[in-house]
């Protein structure tokens, strides 16, 4: 980027192309000028633990497929070599490359700018370039991985043998406020430790990991379990302690950590390997980039924001999205960054479709006619599958099998170079038949139906056989095993195949309007953004006014007026005439299907039918009422949300307070709520730093588990820390307990004792106000509406997302989209994030006029018919009716409202419905291609 000039809807961007030093459009990916290459260098992608060639492709799945030139190159440095010149038989080495200057005109900027890992070479205490066997997570995430330095074996420098005892030592980076270190917390890091952990253990069951850790930050959803599952791992330790690398055995080159336990005191301990797990840092040269594009940097090098809009920068027309906003996880920057698309959206709506091409597909080939010839593409999906199932012997097998007439194995078959290939196998070998072994369909069978569609043939002459997660997954410590069940489900996949029939998909008519369903911030926000990009909205709220939540909130840590902010959203939701608002509504019905749904209404208005192409759910949540600690006994005690309250209305019993106590994790992190309600720490916080800014005199004490204050918000625990706020751990075998008792001056207090592991004692501590950080639980209303849309619910209550981290605002029935704490707690800013997320996927479908149903669908079978009506009352897509025919009244599908589930073919008694893609003839024959073999 080499500069950016104009204004919001019209700048003017220079981009600087480096030469590659290769034709893109004459480069195969066929790494022939790599086998041949003289100069080794070492390999960047694999954090220079392994060695590659001054010309290579950068990494297994990168876009273009194709390799690029070092600057270490001989003929680059010294004009000399050529030997890539002379075997490149393409002819695409090109050292007559120069670099392009070219300018775009565009309407808005997006900065996905990522982050660099913390590098610990910065502080030599760690030991990180001094002792070989210290290794960054980054590094042993590529050393976890089947494209890694060893090929997925986990192997130490020194020996080149695998660790048996492996610590990580976490908050690297982070959490630190030394020279070279980050006074923030990474917010990821206790996750992917825990990921390497579990992994670890996969590879070498006898490992024995020792994670050194402060706080476990499992705030994500879900996480808490995972940390559980981690922990309960045999040979697995968690250990909160400071820990240091202590030295290197000369003998053996173990590493030496030294740390320290309650009961235990100061001790060291030999490992075979340590992973320092790395913090995030802003990205490289940050300080350039804010030049370039006008914006501002926070103290931390990432980009500063608007508390009202996370994604906006300070220059009108640059947004923001990922972990240049800080420091957060991948749900979050997928959400950032679909929302931060949603805004571009807003800006540029006028141009929509100005510059799309229609995708153009070859004619589709008639091969029904046909005899079955199958292509079987065996997929070792990094070290998931080809660490347990022996790919190449499935592959050799799998070319004995009949009708099959090309087999082979890739790396990863999502990967472009791999689809490449398998549209050339189906056009060199005449394949009519395609069978990935690889993942679950659910994700990526669409892009393999595609890569078919590329190749001329009909994608329902796709089949996949899920050798991942039915087989190499589940069966990871028995790996003769998993190969003869590899084999036998490519074999079943393989008689399927053979009774494929060409399926049409066909066209549905998309709705122009969105039902959003929920008033607080998130369904608000979702609603303007989708509004102003000229889409009408109707806006359905439970209550008699909007707001949700935030009408509890005041004020929040990064400064921002909530009331204020709230105000001004309520005003312009009122303002807006693509806006339609129902108050005190409850949904009655919801029929339809993506693009087409009717839902139908009661609200202050009456009843209403409305007529939408999409859905958001955007419901909220509930505060849990506490049955401990005397609350709703005694007014003294109450939870964050009500102390917050009394402070902005400047109590006087609060503000007059000498004591208050705060007690962290109520009615979460239990096992009738096994998850953490992620906002509470902060909350905490924020009230204690409040209180402190108006009484600096107070005592506040915070009795907590694990402080979760993650990103940012770690610099306001030490600010509350600086300010003489206590911090007292807890664990959650032993938890505070309260009484009324008498101080010394005969004053009735709330004495709440609290065991202290460093003194082996209770202590005591009298408080006025004991506040409670009562957990966040699902709204009432979530099994309601998730019977409506039909909507699946995490373990938790909470709404279940389609893919956790690829699809966070999706969920798996089409058209209907989630943000907000319906999915699960979090922070003003996050939701917003996530309320804009949400809308740029909802307009990915209504800028749309149609969208594809599938060919998958039921059909009937009229002469077989009898007309019970089984089928229509197993439907619950109210997809099948009955219709008059000349023979009298038959059961009918409509294939506009068919999901092609099959129920109706289940209840069938006389088998009149057939499933189309999933024949009995087609089932059958699989079933019948297992029992052959095992005969």
């Amino acid at each position: 980027m080499d500069a950016v000039e104009g204004e919001a809807g019209d700048f003017a961007v220079t981009l600087v192309t480096k030469p590659r030093y290769i034709i893109e459009d004459k480069c195969t990916g066929c790494t022939t000028c790599v086998t041949y290459c003289p100069v080794q260098i070492p390999d960047p992608y694999n954090q220079e633990i392994s060695q590659n060639k001054a010309v290579h492709i950068y990494f297994s799945q990168a876009i273009p497929l194709v390799a690029y030139v070092d600057d270490s190159c001989l003929y680059l440095k010294e004009k000399k070599c050529l030997i890539c010149e002379g075997v490149c038989k393409t002819g695409a080495i090109d050292f007559t490359q120069k670099p392009v200057k070219r300018e775009i005109r565009v309407g808005a900027i997006v900065l996905s700018l990522g982050m660099e890992p913390f590098d610990p070479r910065v502080r030599e205490e760690y030991g990180y370039g001094r002792l070989p066997n210290v290794v960054t997570s980054m590094d042993y995430e590529r050393l976890l991985c089947a494209t890694g330095p060893y090929g997925g074996e986990i192997l130490r420098a020194t020996d080149r043998k695998h660790p048996r005892k492996v610590a990580w030592i976490q908050c690297i980076g982070s959490r630190r406020v030394t020279p070279g270190d980050n006074s923030y917390c990474s917010a990821v890091c206790c996750t992917y430790t825990q990921k390497q952990v579990i992994l670890t253990k996969d590879h070498e069951p006898e490992a024995e990991c020792t994670v050194f850790h402060n706080d476990i930050r499992s705030h994500g959803k879900d996480f808490e379990r995972y940390f559980q599952r981690t922990q309960n791992l045999p040979g697995v330790r968690f250990i909160r302690s400071y820990a240091s690398i202590a030295g290197e055995n000369p003998d053996n080159h173990n590493v030496r950590i030294r740390y320290a336990t309650p009961d235990d005191g100061v001790k060291e301990e030999e490992f075979d390997l340590v992973v320092l797990s790395v913090g995030l840092n802003p990205p490289e040269h940050y300080r350039r980039v804010a030049d370039r594009f006008g914006i501002e940097l926070t103290q931390h090098g990432f980009c500063l924001t608007d508390p009202k809009n996370p994604m906006r920068t300070h220059r009108d027309g640059v947004f923001v999205s990922g972990c240049f906003q800080g420091p957060i996880d991948i749900p979050e920057s997928v959400f950032s960054a679909s929302g931060a698309g949603a805004q571009c959206g807003e800006m540029l709506d006028h141009r929509r479709g100005k510059l799309t091409v229609e995708r153009v597909y070859p004619k589709e080939r008639d091969v029904s006619a046909e005899e079955p010839r199958i292509g079987v593409f065996v997929c070792h999906c990094g070290a998931n599958i080809g660490s347990v199932v022996n790919v190449p012997d499935t592959v050799a097998y799998c070319r004995t099998l009949p009708g099959v007439v090309f087999a082979d194995e890739q790396l990863f078959s999502c990967a472009t170079n791999s689809a490449k290939q398998i549209t050339d196998m189906i056009q060199e070998k005449g394949l009519n038949r395609v069978i990935v072994a690889a993942c679950s369909p659910r994700t990526l069978e669409p892009l393999f139906r595609d890569t078919l569609r590329e190749a001329g043939l009909n994608p329902y002459y796709f089949e996949m056989a899920n050798i991942r997660e039915h087989d190499s997954w589940v069966h990871s410590k028995e790996k003769d095993a998993a190969t003869r069940k590899a084999k036998d489900i490519i074999r079943m996949a393989v008689a399927r195949a053979c009774r494929l029939k060409p399926l049409q998909e066909f066209d549905l008519p998309v709705d122009k309007r969105a039902l959003v369903v929920g008033g607080g911030i998130a369904g608000m926000t979702c609603a303007l953004s989708i509004a102003r990009q000229g889409h009408p909205v109707v806006l359905v709220e439970r209550e008699k006014e909007l707001g949700g939540k935030a009408r509890n909130l005041h004020f929040t840590l990064e400064g921002l007026d909530v009331q204020g902010f709230l105000k001004e959203t309520v005003d312009a939701v009122y303002r807006h005439p693509d806006i339609q608002v129902l108050h005190e509504a409850t949904i009655l019905s919801v029929e339809g299907y993506v693009g087409n749904f009717f839902t139908t209404i009661r609200s202050e208005k009456g009843i209403s039918r409305i007529k939408h192409g999409a859905a958001v759910i955007a419901i909220g949540a509930d505060i849990y009422r506490p049955t401990e600690y005397r609350y709703g006994e005694d007014e003294r005690v109450l939870t964050h949300f009500e102390l917050e309250d009394r402070i902005a209305r400047k109590d006087e019993a609060v503000l007059s307070a000498r004591s208050v106590v705060m007690i962290q994790c109520i009615g979460c992190r239990n096992e009738d709520r096994n998850y953490c309600s992620r906002i509470c720490c902060s909350h905490a916080v924020k009230n204690a730093l409040r209180l402190k800014e108006i009484r600096p005199d107070m005592d506040i004490d915070i009795l907590f588990r694990d402080m979760r204050t993650y990103g940012i918000r770690e610099d306001a625990y030490r600010e509350a820390s600086d300010k003489g706020v206590r911090f007292i751990r807890y664990e959650v075998e032993d938890p505070p307990q309260m009484e009324v008792v008498e101080d010394e001056e005969g004053r009735e207090v709330l004495q709440v004792t609290v065991p202290d592991a460093i003194l082996g004692e209770r202590l005591a501590l009298n408080a006025d106000i004991v506040s409670l950080a009562a957990a966040v639980v699902p709204s009432a209303a979530t099994e309601e509406i998730a019977n409506l849309f039909k909507l699946g619910l995490s373990p938790d209550g909470f709404f279940k997302e389609a893919h956790v981290k690829l699809r966070p605002v999706d969920f798996a029935s089409d058209g209907v989209y989630l943000c907000g704490l319906a999915h699960y707690p979090k922070h003003l800013t996050e939701t917003i994030n996530q309320a804009y997320g949400a809308a740029g996927r909802v307009l990915t479908l209504l800028a749309q006029d149609t969208v594809v149903a599938s060919g998958s669908i039921c059909e009937v079978i009229q002469s077989d018919c009898i007309s019970c009506g089984a089928c229509i009352t197993a439907c619950t897509y109210d997809a099948i009716e009955f219709v008059e025919t000349p023979v009298g009244k038959k059961a009918w599908v409509n294939p506009v409202l068919c999901k092609g589930d099959g129920l109706c073919n289940t209840k069938c008694p006389t088998g009149a419905i057939v499933l189309k893609h999933f024949t009995d003839e087609a089932l059958l024959s699989q079933i019948d291609a297992a029992i052959a073999e095992a005969a």
